[in-house]
């Protein structure tokens, strides 16, 4: 589909995700915008992903700028700038604020939620975009125009970071709400029960309204099988920019032979991954619900958005783990195989048909088809 106009034209009332060929329009029309040319992967089946700018700030404590900007706030702060020409050192523990190459100018009712990079969420490093007068983050509001910022907390390990990393991605929606409800592209029920979101591992667990349950896995492939991993205490660091290159051993322990109960224990940090294989179809977009109290005081994924295409093939979910980055606060916490852990918030399109570009092995997408798997910086886990 050409660029264009008609890339926007909606199938009913137009709300929705705004996906690839809506993208492009945006970029044409200058609504997105970057002070460095567009790399030619940056736009993703429904998100952009957002680049690390020049300059960042350490500062003393994360915020919210409310009635200022963020450059005021981090001059408050007494925020130390950092050179991201080269490569620099982002502390576990610590926060810091970047610009991004990226900023906006919205119109015509859209807005924008940004989410972090799986890879990201992987590392346990915790990103928030902010921009000015904000009151929320991750949140662009209506007919903002200015720039964009991230906040950047790494908690388990330090990172190496430099200008034009990618740690976010920001995806645009027309409507009322982040959720658009999906009964109106042939109803979640339905489409639930063909198998069409997920693939389970036993029976369907029950919808919880417009949200789709998936469960941990805590048994794996039988026994001795690797069902998740838990991040070690070190000092090294990770060059986010190094792919396959780090010993995973140096960095996780292996999670195995736990006959289905896993004690997390309070402010550790684990990658595990659900009992059902996710699919999200070509015209539909999700996201999967960071925290609920209600099934227990953990976190249970950062990143959490997914899009079109995702583990999905042939019209059915096909193989796809959702890999869950879990952190339990305040108390540990007994987590059992087959236990409700998160819901699939699922979102259709704007246009109300596939983009032209769709997650998987056409793009070279790095967790289409993926078990438990840590971030792509690692190499495969030896006898994995």
């Amino acid at each position: 589909m050409a660029d264009g106009p008609s890339s926007l034209s909606p199938s009913r009332d137009g709300t929705g995700v705004i996906s690839y060929q809506g993208l492009r329009h945006l970029q044409n029309a200058k609504e997105i915008v970057a002070s460095v040319a567009f790399d030619a992967d940056q736009v993703q089946p429904a998100s952009v992903d957002l680049r690390l700018g020049r300059r960042a700030w350490r500062v003393r404590a994360s915020f919210l700028p409310g009635d200022k900007s963020v450059a005021e706030r981090v001059s408050q702060l007494g925020g130390t700038e950092i050179d991201l020409t080269r490569p620099a050192v982002f502390e576990s523990g610590v926060v810091y604020v970047v610009e991004l190459m990226e900023s906006v100018r919205l119109t015509n009712g859209l807005w924008g939620v940004a989410n972090p990079k799986s890879s990201t969420g992987r590392l346990d490093v915790l990103v928030r975009l902010i921009t000015n007068e904000a009151t929320q983050f991750d949140l662009v509001r209506r007919r903002y125009e200015g720039p964009l910022y991230l906040e950047v907390a790494p908690q388990a390990f330090s990172i190496v970071v430099q200008q034009g990393v990618r740690l976010n991605q920001l995806r645009f929606l027309r409507g009322t709400s982040p959720g658009v409800a999906i009964g109106t592209v042939g109803g979640l029920e339905e489409r639930y029960r063909k198998g069409q979101l997920v693939r389970p591992d036993g029976e369907l667990l029950p919808l919880r309204g417009q949200l789709v349950p998936v469960s941990v896995d805590l048994r794996g492939k039988g026994p001795g099988s690797i069902v998740g991993y838990k991040a070690k205490k070190t000092t090294d660091t990770i060059d986010v920019g190094r792919i396959g290159h780090y010993d995973p051993r140096e960095f996780w322990e292996p999670i195995a032979d736990v006959d289905g109960r896993l004690p997390l224990d309070k402010g550790d940090f684990y990658i595990l991954a659900t009992r059902e294989d996710v699919g999200v179809p070509p015209d539909l977009a999700a996201e999967m619900v960071p925290f609920d109290s209600a099934s227990g005081e953990f976190r249970v994924h950062y990143a959490g958005f997914f899009d079109p295409g995702f583990g999905y093939q042939d019209g059915r979910a096909q193989g796809s783990k959702a890999v869950l980055e879990v952190r339990s606060y305040g108390v540990s916490f007994m987590l059992e195989h087959g236990q409700t852990v998160g819901w699939l918030n699922y979102s259709r399109l704007a246009t109300g048909a596939p983009p032209d570009k769709l997650y998987g092995a056409g793009i070279k997408s790095n967790y289409q088809g993926q078990g438990v798997a840590l971030a792509k910086h690692f190499k495969p886990w030896p006898g994995g």
